[in-house]
Parts: C-alpha cells; sequence; structure tokens
C-alpha cells in the first residue's frame, strides 16, 4: 500500500470512528426532545404575521422540511401589498424606487441573498435560486435582476399607488425621521424547526422607508440579520438594520446559545450589545427572535410594541415581546 493510499484509507476510518458515534447521539438527544416537548415542529415569525405562519405551518404538519416552510411563508408577505414593509407596496426609497434585500439559510449552513433587487415580487425565491444554482452567496441590483430573469420570474411593478401618494406627500419636507414600529421595522424574519430536528431561516424586506438610494441593512447579511446553526438554533432581527450589522446580531445569539443561554437570555443580552453602543440615544427599535433544537424561542426588543408570531402543536400564537423600555 503507497502512503497516499494508507493516509486515504486511514482518514476515512477516522472519520467513520469520530463521526458515527457524534451523529447517532445527536439523533438519540433530538428524539427525546422531540417526546418532551409539543413545540417541535414549530415555526417563528417576527412582527404579527398570520398568513404568513400559517403558510409554514401547513408545510411543517405535513412533514415538510424547514427550508420549504421559511419560504413559503414569507412569501406570503412579500405579495401582501398591505404591508409596507415587505415585498410588492413596500415603501420606496427617497427616488420612488422600491428596492428589495433577502436571504434564506438551510441546515447545513448553505445560503443565498440578493440585495437592491427591484421589479422582482419574490426575492426570498431568488436568493433560494442563488443558493441551490450559483457557486455565489448573494447577488446584488441589475445583476440580480438579470439573474431573477434567467430563472424565468417575471418583471413586476412594486410601487402601489398607497405607496406612491405616502412618498410624494414625503416628499414635501423631505424629512428622515422614521416612525418606530412602522417606518421604523422593515423586516420579516422566520425560523422555523421541522419534525426531523432541522432549522431554516428567511429574511425579507423592502428596507427603511425613505432611505438612500442604495442602502442596504442586515436583513440579507448572514449573521446579521439572520444565522442558522443547525446543532445550536436560528436568530433572525428586524428594525434599524445599522445597529444590528454593527453587532452581528443574529449570529452572536446564536452563539451566546451555544454557550448555554436559552433563546430569550440571549436575544436579551444581543439588545444590549447594541443598547451599550446606543448611549442616551435609543430612539429606534432593534427586536431580535430566536429558537434553538429543543422548540424553545425567545424574543426583545428596546421600544415596545414588537411582537412575534409562532405556530405549533400547542397552537397559533401572537406575543407581545419583552423590551427594554
Amino acid at each position: 500500500m503507497n502512503r497516499r493510499n494508507f493516509i486515504e484509507k486511514s482518514s476515512l476510518g477516522t472519520a467513520v470512528v469520530l463521526t458515527s458515534p457524534v451523529t447517532s447521539k445527536a439523533q438519540d438527544i433530538f428524539k427525546a426532545q422531540k417526546k418532551e416537548s409539543p413545540n417541535i415542529p414549530i415555526v417563528i415569525a417576527t412582527w404579527d404575521v398570520p398568513n404568513a405562519s400559517s403558510a409554514a405551518w401547513d408545510i411543517l404538519r405535513n412533514s415538510g422540511d424547514s427550508l420549504e416552510a421559511v419560504e413559503k411563508g414569507v412569501k406570503v408577505e412579500e405579495a401582501d401589498v398591505n404591508n409596507q414593509s415587505v415585498g410588492k407596496g413596500g415603501r420606496p426609497d427617497r427616488d420612488g424606487n422600491v428596492t428589495l434585500d433577502a436571504c434564506i439559510m438551510d441546515k447545513d449552513g448553505n445560503c443565498g441573498a440578493v440585495v437592491f433587487l427591484q421589479n422582482i415580487l419574490h426575492p426570498i425565491s431568488v436568493a433560494r435560486k442563488v443558493m441551490e444554482e450559483t457557486p455565489h452567496v448573494m447577488l446584488a441590483g441589475k445583476g440580480a435582476e438579470q439573474f431573477a430573469y434567467e430563472k424565468g420570474f417575471e418583471k413586476t411593478n412594486l410601487l402601489t399607488e398607497k405607496s406612491k401618494q405616502e412618498w410624494l406627500e414625503w416628499k414635501k419636507k423631505s424629512e428622515y425621521k422614521p416612525i418606530i414600529n412602522i417606518e421604523n421595522h422593515d423586516t420579516i424574519g422566520m425560523l422555523a424547526l421541522d419534525e426531523n430536528g432541522d432549522i431554516a431561516g428567511a429574511c425579507t424586506t423592502s428596507g427603511m422607508a425613505y432611505k438612500m438610494e442604495g442602502r442596504v441593512g442586515d436583513s440579507p447579511i448572514i449573521g446579521a440579520g439572520l444565522f442558522v446553526d443547525n446543532e445550536v438554533g436560528g436568530a433572525t432581527a428586524t428594525g434599524v438594520g445599522e445597529e444590528v450589522v454593527r453587532t452581528v446580531g443574529s449570529f452572536l445569539i446564536v452563539e451566546l446559545m451555544r454557550q448555554g443561554k436559552s433563546p430569550q437570555e440571549a436575544c436579551e443580552e444581543g439588545v444590549r450589545r447594541i443598547i451599550a453602543k446606543n448611549k442616551n440615544k435609543l430612539d429606534f427599535q432593534i427586536g431580535f427572535i430566536a429558537i434553538n433544537k429543543k422548540g424553545e424561542t425567545g424574543a426583545f426588543c428596546i421600544q415596545p410594541g414588537f411582537s412575534f408570531r409562532t405556530f405549533s402543536r400547542e397552537g397559533h400564537i401572537n406575543t407581545p415581546s419583552k423590551s427594554y423600555i
């Protein structure tokens, strides 16, 4: 046996010895947790979005996987013209253009994102195409739009008459003072844990109302607006994205859960990190939600008014988040 064959066979044998017991143990632990918890499967989403969480739950309750669930769920909000923070009907930038950002992440750590995407109804589905059908993680602007057309997405006018008239009214003074929990939240984030114990997440937005052209917040940034580690849990954020980016908020929360904190404790610490960087200046909203492998959830925000939706065998519940203020 030559040296190369010896190393390859030895490495393979070592891999089997090292990984098989760990994998088996992880599966046994999850099976025990599932028996103990009525919260598996479960979906959790930022804000009171019952139609979105219902769509995701329809996938989960029929033994569907978490990735399919979160994509289907947030697509509901992207298509809802009454939701002016996501997709069609979203509030435009200062020049009157609706620009969309989204990202998605699966149980294996694969991820895809689009930023500054125009004229496409479902940026989350384009993000999934980026993840599954390109060697890249993120596409931006015209490149993302052209990619979407090549994949069969249709060109859509995203600016509704209502959002247009509000923008024209805003232009009279052009004061950039976003309203907390209205123009100051800009995201639908969703996390799902399926019956196999796999976690996936999705995040989609039309961005801050009347933002500068080209502005991108945390929502499409893996680790900031969304992060999933299938060994631990997942987290997603809503609010002023610049502040979430500064702390790599969603990644932080997952790492805190890895260290033993509950989803609730981790979300609270994530918000405190942001507060520490903004002493005497808390005139904005940040909200986090999180889930772990046990199906336990958590949420925390700066300002009152943020809520989150969960759907599991325990019911379909909208819960006001605990807040710092």
